[in-house]
């Protein structure tokens, strides 16, 4: 008999059913947990700022913004993660400069650190008119999301991010403090169970 395919368990065979077909189903309900690259899953969306998405200034409205946000960071989640996700919290939103009526926007998401079934994703707001002059930065902010099996709508474990740029490092390390916080605002965790939080101010000392 053939060995299995790389990736399958053979262990998870059922006697009823014939080898080849075992190995299909395993292999098709098998996610990788391999570490992954940043760039694996990295993700840009554009939109024009049309009448519809901005009030009455003519600038475009935050919760429009917001619902892009979130799905440009829920689809680099999706890809990193090999599942479907759930926003389980947004934080560090910030506004900087107002866009305008007519402009052109470029959502970039990129994975920051896996945990134990979530994701950190941080996303960037470019924004520039129709010409492509007048780019500017215009906004960031952290997602996190939890990956969960198809059937069951359960967490499972994703895959750890392998952060390769300078850039990278920074928001891996950085994404350790910003999950203590969450927990620490949520009430899940004390804060002096912070211990990321608690060294980095020790060493500002």
């Amino acid at each position: 008999m053939g060995h299995a395919p790389k990736g399958c368990d053979p262990d998870r065979l059922v006697s009823d059913k014939p080898p080849r077909v075992h190995f299909l189903i395993s292999c098709m309900s098998k996610r990788s947990l391999d570490p992954k690259k940043v760039s694996e899953s990295r993700t840009v969306m554009t939109e024009l700022i049309m009448p519809n998405d901005t009030n009455p200034m003519g600038n475009l409205m935050g919760g429009y913004l917001m619902r892009w946000m979130d799905i440009v960071c829920a689809i680099s989640a999706g890809k990193h993660t090999e599942a479907h996700v759930v926003t389980a919290a947004v934080d560090h939103i910030s506004f900087q400069n107002p866009i305008k009526l007519g402009d052109v926007i470029t959502l970039e998401a990129s994975v920051t650190r896996a945990f134990n079934t979530s994701v950190e994703i941080y996303v960037e707001v470019f924004a520039n008119d129709v010409k492509g002059q007048n780019a500017r930065r215009c906004n960031h902010a952290y997602f996190t999301f939890v990956a969960l099996d198809d059937k069951k709508r359960t967490p499972v474990q994703v895959p750890p991010v392998l952060p390769l740029s300078s850039e990278e490092q920074s928001l891996y390390e950085g994404a350790a403090r910003r999950r203590e916080m969450r927990l620490v605002l949520a009430g899940r965790i004390k804060p002096k169970e912070a211990t990321e939080t608690r060294k980095m101010f020790a060493d500002l000392e």
